[in-house]
């Protein structure tokens, strides 16, 4: 699978001027752990996490032994510009899943931009590589046994799926043909969003 298979879109963004306390509303109301910053032309020019939002907002409590600290400091950054993450780390549409997993828990991050051209398409979150792990079994043949009646006509391919190993059945016999259309079907399969696996049998199931 690859980015733009799982990739969340449209995009909910925010721009740097955005206040801080807005972007964290927003965030908290759509259950995401970052916004992409826009300017105004639409280009991308950082992130916003959850982490970023809460950088110099919370103050010690005056009975607390810390508080002492807190006389001097100045206001708390308003804005998101204040406190985006730059540059950001994004990825393209045709990036593999597993490279994007690979980033996300080598940079320890939980969201990945997908831009196209310097146009932000979409995000991936770590949510959306749990879902691919999650899908259920009935739509994963559904989808994989409709994307196999398009290319090859119905009848030819029975699918089954059992926690996101699918397996294929090709009903025509072996022969250097059957070989090279068995290679495409599981190529086809395991492009299918919750595929782990792809199992070829030959003969009808």
């Amino acid at each position: 699978m690859l980015a733009r298979d799982v990739m969340t879109r449209p995009v909910v963004t925010v721009g740097p001027g955005t206040p801080v306390r807005a972007a964290a509303a927003l965030l908290g109301a759509r259950g995401f752990t970052a916004l992409p910053v826009v300017d105004g032309g639409a280009g991308l020019v950082g992130i916003v996490t959850e982490a970023d939002l809460l950088r110099g907002r919370l103050r010690h409590d005056p009975r607390s032994p810390g508080s002492a600290a807190d006389l001097d400091r100045g206001p708390a950054p308003a804005t998101v510009g204040e406190v985006m993450t730059r540059p950001v780390v994004t990825v393209v549409p045709w990036t593999d899943l597993a490279d994007v997993a690979a980033r996300m828990a080598h940079d320890g991050i939980r969201s990945l931009p997908v831009v196209d051209g310097g146009e932000l398409v979409g995000i991936v979150s770590r949510r959306d590589l749990v879902a691919t792990l999650t899908r259920a079994d009935a739509a994963i043949a559904s989808e994989v046994r409709h994307r196999l009646e398009i290319a090859a006509g119905a009848g030819r391919w029975t699918v089954a799926a059992d926690g996101g190993v699918v397996t294929l059945h090709d009903a025509f016999a072996d022969g250097q043909r059957a070989a090279a259309d068995r290679h495409a079907a599981r190529m086809i399969a395991a492009a299918v969003r919750g595929v782990v696996d792809v199992r070829l049998v030959p003969g009808p199931a």
